[in-house]
């Protein structure tokens, strides 16, 4: 075996009373073992995602992880002000609305949903979601800014624009989109019909005629961040149009620069959320010399970690 190939040692974990999470991550690094050497990769590359200067951070994620307790990582994320740009999906919005004012409940994935469903409980994996905790407080709240908004001359607004007064007029300090608005943090959501909120949209639009989602705007903010940046980086969480829509529009800078991924998909279906950096590569989606990584994991239960590491090693380098 070439020497090279066999140059750095495993080591085995060494424990203290008093380790921190970032301690711990480190020892990842170093004790390898599959999966857990990847999220000490993905550590690293986010770090130097964060400290290098003109790079512009984006942050893409599905909705489901907002209707977990992992609504509170993300929006730690972006109230700490360590991305500069979001791409999400329309059910973050739903789920982000509607847990500032009702609660979301632990169930298990195998439960009767027939029963479920004459109870009026949705369920999303182990999440248990009530009709008065969704669809009823998403109408409530958004037929009312709509209405403000429309009184108020605002009858056309592209989905960054709409998200930054969701976030100001119908959420409060637990919100990602609250923080995302009070941060000046751009919410894009590509697929802005496909959820609840976007329902409110349509049938606001019933009897107001004049009333327009201009998804073009949209892309021309992204496209002069895009041209406006020295360097750009990703952490996508999951697949879907949030993950497409981040990789798509970074092809027109010759790809990102950092990149990890976080998902539990194959790649063998030739499906977007389970394709690796490696062929956005051949794409030009990210670039051929980026800092890359794919986390194969649960993103509920990495991403407390890899943000905590994250910010304790922020931390010690600031003091």
């Amino acid at each position: 075996m070439p020497k090279k190939l066999h140059k750095v040692a495993v080591k085995d974990y060494q424990f203290t009373e008093k380790m921190t999470v970032d301690e711990l991550v480190s020892q990842m690094d170093k004790a390898w073992g599959f999966t857990s050497g990847k999220l000490a990769t993905g550590v690293n590359i986010l770090e130097d995602m964060i400290n290098s200067k003109g790079c512009t951070k984006f942050l893409s994620f599905t909705a489901d992880i907002v209707a977990t307790g992992t609504r509170g990582v993300l929006k730690e994320i972006v109230k700490r002000k360590l991305v500069d740009v979001i791409i999400t999906t329309c059910g973050t919005l739903d789920h982000d609305v509607a847990r500032c004012w009702k609660d979301y409940y632990k169930g298990s994935f195998v439960m009767s949903d027939s029963k479920l469903h004459q109870e009026g409980v949705n369920r999303l994996g182990n999440v248990l979601v009530p009709n008065d905790s969704y669809g009823i407080i998403i109408e409530e709240k958004i037929q009312k800014m709509l209405n403000d908004l429309y009184q108020e001359g605002k009858h056309e607004l592209s989905s960054a624009e709409l998200s930054k007064e969701i976030g100001l007029r119908c959420c409060n300090e637990t919100s990602i989109l609250y923080w995302a608005a009070k941060n000046d943090i751009p919410v894009f959501v590509p697929g802005i019909t496909d959820g609840a909120v976007g329902y409110q949209l349509w049938f606001f639009s019933q009897d107001h005629k004049d009333f327009r989602i201009n998804l073009l705007k949209d892309e021309g903010e992204l496209s002069n961040m895009i041209f406006d940046s020295k360097e750009s980086g990703a952490l996508i969480i999951g697949g879907g149009i949030s993950k497409h829509h981040t990789i798509w529009w970074n092809q027109f800078r010759d790809g990102l620069d950092y990149v990890v991924y976080i998902s539990t998909a194959n790649e063998w279906d030739g499906s977007l959320s389970g394709a690796r950096p490696r062929e956005a590569v051949s794409w030009g989606k990210i670039s051929e010399k980026a800092k890359r990584v794919m986390v194969e994991a649960d993103a509920t239960m990495v991403m407390p970690i890899i943000t905590t590491a994250l910010i304790d090693r922020l931390n010690k380098n600031k003091s």
